[in-house]
């Protein structure tokens, strides 16, 4: 049933809960204040405001050695080598860089982070600066999607978000004066000059400068995409001009890394724990070996180096053929000289290079007599009309696909054009008509979609003129279509009407439900190519280039789009690499491809394969779960051990990994000196991260993975009738042991009778006092930081709400616990400091009491066994695929290919092949999911031993690259726990074990 009404939902997702939680940790000793000051109406009339009044503000009480303190612990935990200093290149306000991959959800992300920082800490004031028109529409889009789930998560919290607007300055006085929430979003072009309205003084602001009102509040400076934001020294100066309490910087590519890093999710992370589409390539190539004359002006140019030259696109000669290559040209070059083909002769000499912007053109003295820079040769037709009708038919095989597995996720498809007019031109009286791409796209698709293959897409009963439209600018007065660059007025209102119609274009079209909003309709989007950031849309699953010039749009703007991962027509996120892949038609080879997108990425300061000597510093050597203290090899230790890898030729004096290095990965053994012995998993497990790049599949290494039909035999009925059945569970909870280990603390974790705290942070303050017939005021205030074990007492919090809202425990419970301390006057001391250390303590106890009490039962429910051949999958193979091929002969698991997620799983299945007492496995799918306290748990693998002609062994798998308790997080350390109790549940034949490798679980 289609949902009308449909909302994207939103799912507490990890990673983001960890950028949220780095930010966050940058104040931790801080106690809410808040800064006030006078807003003086001094106009003449008082029209606009009647009184004076009172600004309210920030106030950062923590030193800068606490700060860098509070860094370095962020930067620990999430395995970043901690910084010497807090200030990076702009020293007068600390920044943090916090990198998140394209798609991962950065807006969310610091929208999230903005209340958090408002609940610990009271901070009320944000001003969100983004480089273009773009991305301000993207922000606030976010803020109105995400705005009922931030009300619910956050008890109904009182925020609001506004675009900078010069004509509605009395918005400025009303954010420098709110007691709640207040967030400014700003292009930096709105204030980076002296001209900027908000850099002028009005009298509707008594004769303030907007400017100045925003930084009496001492905003909290989100910057989204700084190297595109404060990328000059004026840029800087502008932001510094805001007078900031702290900037907090998100990009997946930060230009300027001498800020400190506090959280980083990386291309390569992102694609690895799939929370991004994974990409595959797709291209048309003509290649003709030099039959034909093919001439394609690339760009020409004037120097006093080179003179004037021009690059054509030609085929030349080689040994055994002709390939196509660009060379470049002079005036009077021969063409048959320079190809060496005989195909070129009747094109004769070069007599003129015209370079001339708008007239670039080459001339020659035979046939043709000229090529320009916009011409579109016969070969550019034929390729362009093959691009769309192979997104078109990927499309087509995506709906089926989803269709067959039942499966409610709309589908859409980009075209990028570099010029309206190929989509949309108009008649003498102005009536609008399908340009050229339109029109090849409508005869494609009415070809595709009669086949006989796409019959259950009943995709006719939609015209096919309603299943696309574009996105372009408009002129204001004739209403028509135009090209533009992007940044003007007219983009914005385009990127409002994506925005608007963003819920529309993932909801089917339902006939049934009356008068549908046009948006239902369509699945294939034609949007400008200067459009090419700042929007995108999760069920973006192709994305073709149809591009007749020079190509603007970079590979990262391209996939960009599209990288989200998709979600079904209810908004629910359908998660894995088997819905979400992401088809690039790109008009080049699939290894140009994607050898561009790694040039890309690393001229954006994304550093593939390189090791140094802080790569192993963040190694943990132990780990306090209840504080979070953590010691770690440090910097000295990790120089020690980089320059042994690199003594020992494991790392060349590049820093890259050598051919040794990597066997040493494979063959999971690596030789180092007795003090690093203990940590050579990590090692291993950081080495490998680095000799790792983006894995971007080849679409036509893809191949559709069948179900081998003499696999469905007894071995794996024998495995399944053992795994199959689902539980339920229950938890005994002991509220007395956890009162009495929260309080105490037991062998593995302390209590809350180990917190200590100090008297928080002071100011000193002085000022003159100035006295007048108005009266006395205190003026040119100073304040310095001092520390006193005396003073005035803290008024103290609700600690039993605290602690209710922060372990969700009843307040009988938390009553009874704090009864049984013997430290509260630690709490008098520092009451947020006590509170958060409490919560975190009570929170580790009662999930261990949760994993150590959980029972589960064994019920009559089972999965279907038909899954396993319903589903449709899809393997890569090549040296970047993602899966294994298996000998179908011995018939010792259920599909051709074993589809796996790292080189570990990959490495697993392939000695599962080769064990002979290995009867059967299964690679456990995404559907068989364990239901667990802290969420669902999916196992790695399932296999089936023979030993001796007789003993038959049942195991379930979880295969790590480490596989120590120290390091895995303690959720997923829960998660596998639970999940171990299930299979004990379900049958006492299984043997339920972590590993490595599958020599590891071979029965003795």
């Amino acid at each position: 049933m289609t949902n009308s009404n449909m909302k994207i939902k939103f799912d507490t997702l990890d990673y983001q809960t960890e950028a949220v939680k780095a930010a966050v940790r940058v104040f931790d000793g801080q106690t809410i204040k808040e800064s006030n000051f006078t807003i003086t109406d001094a106009s003449p009339e008082g029209t606009l405001f009647a009184d004076d009044g009172i600004g309210v503000g920030n106030r950062v009480v923590i030193n800068s050695e606490q700060m860098l303190k509070n860094v370095n612990k962020a930067q620990i935990l999430n395995g970043i080598a901690p910084s010497d200093n807090l200030f990076g290149n702009n020293d007068n306000f600390p920044q943090f860089n916090i990198d998140m991959e394209t798609g991962t959800g950065k807006t969310f992300v610091y929208l999230k982070t903005i209340l958090e920082l408002n609940k610990k800490y009271g901070f009320l004031k944000f001003v969100i600066v983004v480089p273009s028109v773009a991305i301000k529409e993207g922000v606030m889009k976010s803020f109105e999607i995400t705005k009922d789930y931030f009300k619910n998560q956050y008890s109904g919290v009182v925020y609001d978000l506004f675009m900078f607007n010069s004509a509605k300055l009395n918005r400025v006085r009303s954010f420098a004066s709110a007691n709640t929430i207040d967030i400014m979003v700003t292009t930096i072009q709105a204030f980076n000059k002296d001209t900027n309205v908000m850099n002028r003084d009005y009298d509707q602001l008594s004769g303030t400068r907007p400017i100045d009102l925003i930084a009496e509040t001492h905003p909290i400076v989100i910057i989204d995409e700084p190297q595109s934001v404060d990328n000059t020294d004026g840029a800087k100066e502008a932001i510094t001009k805001l007078n900031p309490s702290a900037g907090f910087r998100y990009s997946a590519t930060h230009k300027d890394t001498s800020y400190p890093t506090i959280y980083k999710l990386s291309a390569v992370d992102a694609y690895d724990n799939q929370l991004v589409k994974q990409i595959e390539v797709a291209g048309i190539h003509m290649d003709e070996d030099g039959n034909r004359a093919h001439m394609k002006l690339v760009s020409v140019s004037s120097t006093k180096k080179s003179g004037i030259t021009a690059k054509i696109e030609v085929y030349k000669k080689t040994r055994v053929d002709a390939d196509k290559t660009v060379l470049t040209f002079k005036m009077n070059d021969d063409m048959y000289t320079k190809t060496k083909l005989p195909i070129y002769e009747d094109v004769g000499i070069i007599q003129d290079i015209d370079v001339r912007e708008g007239n670039e053109a080459v001339y020659f003295s035979g046939t043709p007599a000229k090529i320009t820079l916009d011409m579109a040769t016969l070969e550019d037709e034929a390729i362009k009309r093959g691009q769309i009708t192979k997104t078109i038919e990927s499309h087509l095989n995506k709906e089926l696909q989803f269709a067959r597995d039942g499966k409610r996720i709309k589908v859409l498809s980009l075209f990028f054009l570099d010029k309206v007019g190929n989509y949309r031109i108009y008649d003498e009286e102005g009536n609008p008509q399908l340009g050229r791409y339109a029109k090849i796209f409508e005869e494609e698709y009415q070809k595709l979609i009669r086949l006989p293959k796409y019959k259950i897409l009943n995709d006719a009963e939609v015209p096919v003129e309603e299943v696309h439209d574009g996105y372009f600018s408009s002129d204001r007065s004739s209403g028509r279509v135009k090209d533009t660059n992007g940044s003007t007025a007219a983009d914005e209102s385009t990127y409002t009407m994506i925005m608007k119609n963003k819920e529309g274009l993932l909801t089917f079209y339902d006939e049934s439900k009356g008068k549908t909003a046009k948006a239902n309709k369509i699945r294939f989007i034609f949007s400008h190519s200067a459009l090419k950031e700042g929007w995108d849309n999760p069920n973006v699953f192709q994305i073709a280039t149809l591009i007749e010039t020079k190509d603007n749009i970079t590979k990262r703007q391209k996939i960009g789009r599209g990288l989200r991962i998709a979600v079904d027509e209810n908004g629910d996120r359908v998660p894995g690499f088997d819905v979400n892949t992401l088809t690039v038609m790109a008009n080049e080879s699939y290894k140009d491809f994607a050898e561009g997108l790694q040039k890309e990425y690393e001229e954006d300061g994304v550093v593939f394969g390189v090791f140094d000597k802080d790569t192993f510093a963040t190694i943990i050597i132990t780990r306090d779960e209840i504080t979070d203290e953590i010691e770690v090899l440090g910097k000295e230790k990790s120089t020690q051990l980089f320059e042994e890898l690199k003594e020992n030729e494991y790392i060349n004096g590049s820093g890259r990994a050598t051919d040794k290095l990597k066997q040493a990965i494979k063959d999971n053994k690596i030789e180092v000196s007795e003090e690093f012995m203990e940590f050579v998993p990590k090692i291993l497990e950081i080495a490998n991260s680095k000799v790792k790049s983006l894995r971007i599949k080849d679409a036509a290494e893809r191949v559709e993975v069948k179900v081998i039909k003499e696999a469905l035999s007894e071995d794996f009925l024998q495995l399944w009738d053992k795994i199959k059945y689902k539980t339920t569970y229950r938890i005994d909870f002991d509220s007395e042991k956890l009162i009495k280990d929260a309080s105490e603390g037991n062998s593995y974790l302390d209590g809350v009778n180990s917190i200590e705290t100090r008297r928080g942070t002071y100011l000193y303050k002085t000022g003159l006092l100035e006295m007048n017939e108005a009266g006395v005021t205190a003026q040119n205030s100073n304040e310095s930081v001092v520390r006193s074990t005396t003073g005035h007492a803290y008024q103290l919090p609700d600690i039993v709400t605290y602690l209710q809202n922060e372990t969700n425990l009843t307040r009988k419970t938390i009553v009874s616990i704090l009864k049984s301390v013997n430290n509260l006057e630690m709490f008098k001391n520092n009451p947020l400091a006590y509170m958060n250390q409490a919560a975190k303590i009570i929170n580790a106890h009662k999930n261990q009491l949760i994993v150590d009490g959980i029972k589960y039962s064994k019920t009559d429910e089972a999965y279907e066994q038909s899954l396993f051949t319903t589903e449709t999958l899809n393997a890569y193979l090549g040296e970047n695929g993602n899966s294994v091929a298996v000998d179908k002969d011995k018939a010792k698991t259920l599909y051709d290919y074993v589809i796996t997620d790292s080189e570990v799983e990959r490495e697993f299945a392939r000695q599962a092949e080769l064990d002979e007492n290995v009867k059967f496995y299964i690679k456990m799918p995404d559907w068989f999911k364990i239901r667990t306290p802290l969420g669902p748990y999916n196992p790695d693998w399932a296999m089936l031993y023979e030993e001796n002609d007789e003993q038959v062994l049942y195991f379930i798998v979880e295969t790590k690259g480490d596989i120590s308790d120290e390091q895995l997080r303690p959720h997923e350390r829960a998660k596998i726990k639970s999940g171990e109790k299930h299979f004990k549940a379900v049958s006492t034949d299984i043997t339920f074990k972590r590993a490595k490798s599958e020599a590891d679980i071979r029965p003795a």
